[in-house]
């Protein structure tokens, strides 16, 4: 499931049931790795924090019996506009589009293509090794690859028992 990271303002008396206090807290810790993320990418960008325009990138998570990989769409995007994240079971992918004309006088007169910071979230299931993945860009696409674990809930371990 891919999110995009827009969270409505909490009111009090809002959030009352506890599972959906649970869901808001981890939203919520995901909205602000975002913008820690974004500060951080605004270091390779001046203003990319400030961004006021938002951009979807489009992406595709794709299971083999190896690994989990996540194909993003980010035409436009240097490496070093990217953040890529995993967060207990959520992969938070963080980014900014620069816009190409943003410091020229032109004037758009069609204008399909978007701007902008954007924030992804992917929730994620099954079994992986967070510590071995790997994010590549490569000619408009970012690829993220979580290489599979095998599953082991359900199985049956075997303790030794050792003599004092």
């Amino acid at each position: 499931m891919a999110l995009n990271l827009h969270l409505p303002a909490r009111t009090s008396g809002l959030y009352d049931d506890e599972v959906t206090d649970l869901f808001y807290q981890g939203a919520a810790e995901l909205a602000d790795e975002a913008r820690k993320l974004l500060l951080e990418i605004d270091h390779e960008l001046p203003g990319a924090a400030s961004l006021t325009a938002d951009c979807r990138p489009p992406l595709d998570v794709i299971e083999t019996a190896t690994s989990v990989d996540i194909v993003m769409d980010v035409p436009g995007v240097p490496a070093g506009l990217l953040r890529v994240v995993v967060r207990r079971s959520t992969l938070l992918v963080v980014g900014a589009k620069p816009n190409p004309l943003s410091h020229t006088k032109s004037r758009f007169h069609v204008a399909e293509r978007s701007y902008g910071r954007f924030a992804r979230a992917v929730r994620l299931t099954g079994a992986f090794d967070a510590a071995r993945a790997r994010a590549v860009v490569d000619a408009g696409q970012l690829r993220v690859s979580l290489p599979a674990l095998d599953e082991r809930r359900g199985g049956v371990l075997s303790i030794p028992v050792e003599r004092a």
